[in-house]
């Protein structure tokens, strides 16, 4: 039986699934830890890449591996292929005055945001790759002058993997070139003149690939037999067919989409670090608003997406000024009741991405004797948390698209809590698949398509879902409406 890897590398650790490219069924799997921050030194993930291949057992009989990270990662490298800086990451949010300013210098408010979301699907925000390259040539000059290429993360992992062959090897698939803000998701093509406008020249930038093409072959020497700072790694070996060849990858949103088997209709909620609502759609969108990004997915298709920048953090950080671990915080939750009792909780933690508010703060509204309870603060962090969502649901119907069925996805989906809330916020029923390495999951699919052929990526089954209904509440989101302006 042909075996595929697939890769999720997103910003908080590296996962690497093992499975049977026609069936799905995992054969084995192993992960090691990304470090935290905003900017990241990419030889981290490459460590951590090796460690986890080497967890899950090599890749000496996979037929192919592919890679899905998370998006818009800013990594730029110099003639001889060497990384200029540590890469930005999209949760970095210092080239927010880039992102204006880009808008601005296309006619500004609604012309200039329109102007954006038909050339590239999406107007800028900080998280975007443009808008870090627009950052990087105003404070960094010395630095912007070395970039000779920029990619993201998932193109440079997988261009290790084939050795790091020379600059015009770098490739990159639709779906992530579609959040750099300087590839047009309707045209299938670069907009370089916009690289030039956010950089103030044209570096190298990947070759786009289509959903099955190969970005090549594993380089048996990549990954090597020799230790890390990980520790060991296990070797590449030559696959079933003599050879491992490369999927193109993709961005950490359209690897889950085909992990989960989304398509047109489906609407996935994928609660992680950030927080991501998108659907499978047949056209591009191009939001002028600046809600909903217009990405491509992995498949042909396209990806419209609303993306916060706080989500299972959230949680976290509930948990932490309670003093309980997750599970007692579900429970806690779980315990109050609808609503909160008017207790509302504007989770901007990090700032935010949508709505574009990059130096918000969060804000707790509500707060009395009655509702001064363990119980109503976490019953707060879920439902706020969900309504940052739930906003993003409404930004993709308003923008056309299908909601017959919402997907739950990501660490948080695994909290009762928000399992049982969600219903209540989003006002119809939830499905719940069992618990996965979705993006991992995704990747390895595509590794199968490459590895197989055919018009489509094979069938896989998720297994046994759970669907979650509740009584919506609508006054849990009129409150939050209020609250956050």
């Amino acid at each position: 039986m042909p075996l595929v890897a697939g890769v999720d590398s997103s910003t908080q650790s590296c996962k690497v699934v093992v499975r049977d490219a026609e069936t799905g069924a995992l054969v084995r799997q192993g992960r090691a830890p990304h470090p935290a921050g905003t900017e990241v030194e990419p030889a981290a993930w490459w460590n951590a890449l090796r460690a986890a291949v080497a967890e899950a057992g090599g890749l000496a009989d996979v037929a192919a591996v592919s890679v899905g990270g998370q998006q818009h990662g800013m990594v730029c490298l110099d003639e001889a292929g060497e990384v200029v800086r540590p890469a930005l990451l999209w949760n970095d949010t210092r080239s927010a005055d880039a992102a204006r300013e880009l808008v601005a210098e296309a006619g500004g408010g609604e012309t200039g945001r329109r102007f954006w979301a038909e050339a590239t699907g999406a107007v800028p925000v900080a998280s975007f790759t443009a808008t870090k390259l627009r950052w990087l040539a105003r404070h960094e000059p010395a630095n912007a002058d070395r970039v000779a290429a920029v990619c993201l993360p998932h193109d440079w992992l997988t261009w290790r993997l084939a050795g790091a062959p020379g600059l015009d090897a770098l490739r990159t698939d639709r779906g992530d070139a579609s959040g750099t803000g300087y590839w047009s998701p309707r045209t299938g093509e670069y907009r370089l003149d916009l690289l030039e406008q956010a950089f103030g020249r044209r570096p190298r930038v990947p070759v786009v690939l289509g959903p099955a093409e190969a970005a090549g072959q594993l380089d048996p020497a990549a990954l090597g037999d020799g230790p890390t700072a990980d520790g060991p790694v296990g070797g590449a070996g030559s696959g079933a067919a003599g050879r491992v060849l490369l999927g193109p990858g993709t961005g950490d949103n359209a690897a889950a989409a085909l992990g989960v088997g989304a398509g047109p209709g489906d609407v996935v909620v994928s609660i992680g670090t950030s927080g991501t609502v998108f659907a499978v759609a047949d056209t591009p969108a191009a939001d002028a608003a600046g809600a909903v990004a217009g990405f491509a997915d992995a498949t042909g298709r396209f990806l419209p997406l609303v993306c916060t920048l706080n989500a299972a953090r959230v949680l976290d950080a509930a948990a932490t000024m309670l003093g309980v671990d997750l599970d007692t915080l579900g429970e806690l939750a779980l315990s109050a009741p609808a609503g909160a009792d008017g207790l509302v909780l504007v989770p901007y933690l990090e700032g935010e991405r949508t709505p574009d508010r990059p130096h918000a703060t969060g804000e707790l509204r509500g707060l009395t004797l009655g509702t001064s309870t363990p119980a109503h603060l976490a019953r707060a962090a879920v439902e706020g948390m969900l309504c940052g969502l739930a906003d993003g649901l409404d930004a993709l119907l308003a923008q056309g698209a299908r909601a017959d069925r919402i997907i739950l996805v990501g660490g948080g989906a695994r909290s009762a809590a928000v399992r049982r809330i969600a219903p209540q916020v989003f006002g119809r029923p939830v499905v719940v698949p069992p618990p996965g390495e979705y993006v991992a999951d995704g990747a390895a699919r595509q590794a199968a398509w490459v590895a197989l052929g055919g018009d489509a990526p094979p069938a896989w089954s998720i297994g046994d879902t759970e669907e979650y209904a509740a009584e919506p509440v609508p006054a849990i989101r009129e409150r939050y409406a209020r609250a956050r302006g």
